[in-house]
């Protein structure tokens, strides 16, 4: 039997009757490498034996998903690490490849920009262990994105000791790398935050009677990431590449142009052996120092998978090496190779592609300052109280329900409810909004937002991964790790590149050679053709501009959970809103009040006073706004509710009737002059309240669910966008026509139940639009989900986060405005930069052959091919970078 074949057992969700468990037989049976599939109805589950070579779960999944059946593998995890050694979109095609052929990997995408792999695989065939090995053979490494801390030890006395708390720390699971240094007297180790924490490191080093203490100095220089050391790494190569780079370049000039005045010791006339050595070490010295090119180069050309560094370790070896054979010549005799040397070339390629490499690092951390600023935010330490004293400790130990307290000016450690005090919060950091908030016993706050005024003190509800601000971070990192659809054409393109550029190179080469029997000139047009190649701003354009886009976005509240969301929000044709929470403030108010014989604050003060026994929402909204005017509670007794109409009440003797038109007729009281306001009332969508006092209507209190400020600026702003705005509600047709009216909105669904909402979705998709649905991402997750784009409203609930495309932190409906256009100005910006990318190539690579020298033009000089190379991903990434300067936030 082959290693291939395998025996699987999936849950599936969907199924209703055993039609559906033979519907699923059959689709999954004529899928090629399926021998059987087996449905159990009772246990929701389907066994599939197939061969992994032909098919795979994501494929089965796909074809289940159009019959609106779930499938799911339990084994199946999704895990994203880092990735070191890559030069370029070759390299990010290939390690793809390379993880996609693993039995058990059922998907891998690489984010070259941010340098790292999104994998999806079955754990039960496949592990980090064996992607690594893989990885490993073609010069890349996999590497976990564990946290690397070094902590003090007390206690140790001896060489044994280290050894100890070395193999004691790596014995603990989440812990990959432990090492103890005894001169300073500290350990260094990286750890997986999911599996283990600090505390239960101490705890286990204790037993040993090992003792952990913060070490600010270390910590402080373990501050600087990988991306930092890169940069500093590249800034080295580069300095020590120009110095060596410069004296070749300035006497390989001097000779070209001026050859007579360099200085006799030096002169290639006077002195060719010493002319030639100093070129030989300098440039050397320069391959040296850029050997890594060469390294990886090299490699990955005998792996199958050519690469960037494989162009330049072509480009630069092939002058260099030629350049060693001209001096050999020059020793057995032949002086005219004096002329004929390309040391410079190679050096100069070597030194300018390091300055491209340097300013792209620095250019690609730029693109991840979301991230670190969103986790800089957090503050490292809290204070909770023990025993009733304070007490300060590392945010790492703070744990559900400790009572945490943060004085003014101070930031909110981890998310909670307030127990103590008042104050009010700046919850810029979720929402964008800097106008602070009140919060007072009972309310919610969130880790990271800053406490302006008053000492409070509150219960930790969530704490580590689980914060709001932790759920944040990881959705950007999710969002920037993922790819665009428009990336695939990028990526096969890039994975094409680097083989058809050495094609074309040699071909040129010969082509030349053949035409004018000069291997000079055929030796510059194949290093030339191969050094103006660029594959980098391919594999750079879009993971760039998503980094930048979803960054921006998440700096201003607005949460794109990944790049297919953010190209397919660009296209959207239709927005649905839903109305209760999303359109409105999702709670009624007093509107207004309509009385003769009584002022209006007596009216309020009498139907607060009959109401204050209601859990009605209408009369929770005449108690709440009585509560705002500061009106004079009264005494009542004798409340009566009756159903479905209203209540009776005594307020200081009076008898009141409060209630519908129908608690009116049964009073047998006549509307009167109160009729046409009503109906006025009832058509602006309001709901009118009738009070009767001692048998007689004296007034009338409109309550309805308010429209935000921001509502009908947003509807203005999409349909000059040339978007369908369509109201989607529970509500009866005529308020909600009222409330449609007054925005702007010409399509209406009414009456509309929570499980009819994604039904309406799918009638307008059937149109061929493409939809996107806007709701609080409770009621209407069915809607967001079936929708092209699902957006929720709401301030990082864990409903909205899980089921919508883009969460609105602010809760403010000009957002879904910000969101469609910040995905319209990514998408172009990401066109732009291929467009310009497939432009250059095109353009330099012709350059490069030769195809100016057929119109009286020179040849593409190969160092100037290699400037233009490096410069050419630069620019790619300064016009990612312009995406930073995007208005996410629209005023209305």
């Amino acid at each position: 039997m082959s290693e291939t074949y395998r025996k699987e057992t999936y849950k599936v969700e969907g199924m209703s009757c055993a039609a559906c468990a033979t519907s699923i037989e059959k689709v999954l049976g004529k899928l090629d490498g399926v021998e059987n599939a087996a449905v159990n109805f009772a246990a929701e589950t389907v066994t599939v034996n197939y061969d992994s070579s032909k098919t795979k779960f994501d494929i089965m999944q796909e074809k289940l998903n159009k019959l609106d059946f779930k499938l799911k593998n339990e084994n199946l995890k999704k895990e994203s690490y880092k990735v070191e050694g890559m030069s370029c979109a070759a390299c990010a095609t290939s390690i793809e490849k390379v993880l996609g052929k693993l039995d058990g990997v059922e998907k891998a995408a690489v984010n070259f920009a941010a340098e790292t792999v999104t994998v999806e695989y079955d754990n039960s065939l496949v592990g980090f262990d064996k992607m690594q090995e893989k990885l490993n053979k073609l010069d890349f490494k996999l590497k976990k994105d564990n946290k690397e801390v070094t902590y003090k030890v007390q206690g140790m006395t001896c060489a044994a000791c280290a050894t100890s708390i070395e193999k004691t720390l790596k014995r603990m699971d989440g812990i990959d790398e432990a090492a103890v240094n005894l001169a300073t007297e500290t350990v260094k180790f990286s750890y997986d935050v999911d599996k283990v924490r600090i505390s239960d490191v101490k705890a286990k080093l204790a037993k040993l009677d090992f003792i952990l203490v913060e070490d600010t100095d270390s910590k402080n220089k373990e501050a600087v990431d990988g991306k930092e050391k890169e940069v500093k790494e590249m800034k080295n190569r580069l300095i020590w590449s120009s110095i060596f780079t410069a004296p070749v370049f300035i006497i390989a000039m001097w000779n070209i142009f001026a050859a007579s005045s360099l200085p006799s010791w030096i002169n290639p006339n006077t002195s060719p052996f010493t002319f030639v050595w100093v070129e030989f070490i300098c440039t050397s010295v320069v391959v040296g120092v850029g050997w890594k090119f060469f390294k990886v180069g090299i490699k990955s050309l005998f792996a199958g998978s050519p690469n960037m560094d494989t162009l330049i370790a072509i480009g630069s070896g092939v002058a260099y090496i030629y350049s060693i054979f001209a001096l050999c010549m020059m020793y057995a005799g032949d002086l005219s190779y004096v002329q004929n040397l390309y040391f410079e070339t190679a050096a100069m390629i070597l030194a300018l592609i390091t300055l491209g490499k340097y300013f792209e690092a620095l250019a690609k951390g730029k693109t991840s300052d979301a991230i670190k600023q969103l986790m800089e935010l957090a503050p490292k330490t809290a204070v909770i109280l023990v025993d009733g004293k304070e007490q300060e400790i590392s945010i790492d130990e703070v744990r559900v329900g400790d009572l945490i307290v943060v004085k003014p000016g101070e930031k909110f450690s981890v998310d909670g409810i307030v127990v103590e005090g008042t104050t009010s919060v700046e919850e810029s950091m979720l929402t964008g909004e800097s106008i602070p908030v009140e919060k007072k016993i009972g309310d919610e706050v969130f880790g990271a937002s800053i406490n302006k005024n008053g000492r409070v003190v509150y219960e930790a509800t969530k704490v580590g991964k689980d914060t709001v601000i932790s759920q944040i971070v990881n959705l950007v990192k999710d969002a920037q790790g993922t790819k665009a659809p428009i990336a695939k054409t990028a990526d096969i393109i890039a994975g094409y590149f680097v083989p058809v550029v050495i094609t074309l190179a040699v071909l040129g080469a010969i082509g030349w050679f053949i035409a004018t029997k000069d291997y000079k000139k055929s030796l510059e047009i194949f290093i030339a053709v191969i050094t103006v190649a660029c594959p980098c701003a391919l594999g750079l354009a879009t993971p760039t501009a998503i980094m930048v886009g979803t960054g921006r976005g998440a700096e201003n509240g607005v949460l794109i959970k990944g790049g297919e969301a953010l190209e397919a929000a660009q296209g959207i044709q239709a927005v649905v809103f839903d109305k209760t929470g999303t359109l409105t403030e999702g709670k009624p108010v007093v509107t207004d009040i309509i009385t003769e014989g009584y002022d209006k604050e007596e009216i309020l003060a009498i139907a607060a006073a009959a109401e204050k026994g209601s859990e009605h929402p209408l009369g929770e909204a005449i108690v709440n706004s009585a509560k705002e005017k500061g009106l004079a509670e009264k005494e009542i007794k004798d409340f009566t509710a009756i159903p479905g109409k209203g209540i009776e009440v005594k307020v200081e003797n009076k008898v009141v009737f409060l209630g519908n038109k129908k608690l009116v007729e049964d009073q047998g009281v006549k509307l009167g002059k109160f009729e046409d306001k009503s109906n006025t009332l009832a058509e602006q969508g309001k709901t009118p309240m009738y009070m009767i006092i001692d048998g007689k209507l004296e007034a009338i209190i409109a309550v309805a669910d308010t429209v935000k400020k921001t509502s009908k600026k947003a509807v203005e702003e999409l349909t000059k966008m040339g978007i369908e705005v369509v109201m989607l509600t529970g509500d009866n047709a005529r308020t909600a026509k009222a409330i449609a009216r007054d925005l702007g909105i010409t399509r209406v669904f009414a009456d509309v139940m929570p499980n009819e909402k994604a039904d309406k979705v799918k009638e307008i998709q059937a149109e061929g639009k493409k939809v996107v649905m806007v709701g609080d991402g409770i009621n209407d997750a069915p809607a967001l989900a079936l929708a092209d784009v699902g957006m929720a409203i709401g301030s990082g609930t864990d409903i909205a986060m899980e089921t919508a495309d883009i969460v609105l932190m602010r809760s403010d409906i000009m957002d879904v405005v910000g969101a469609i256009k910040l995905s319209k100005a990514t998408i172009k910006n990401i066109k732009e930069s291929l467009g310009s990318s497939v432009v250059y190539n095109c353009i330099g690579i012709l350059i490069a052959l030769g195809a100016l020298r057929i119109f009286g033009g020179p040849l593409l000089n190969p160092m100037i091919g290699a400037l233009a190379m490096s410069f050419s991903s630069i620019s790619v990434l300064l016009n990612a970078l312009r995406l930073k300067r995007f208005k996410v936030n629209y005023e209305a």
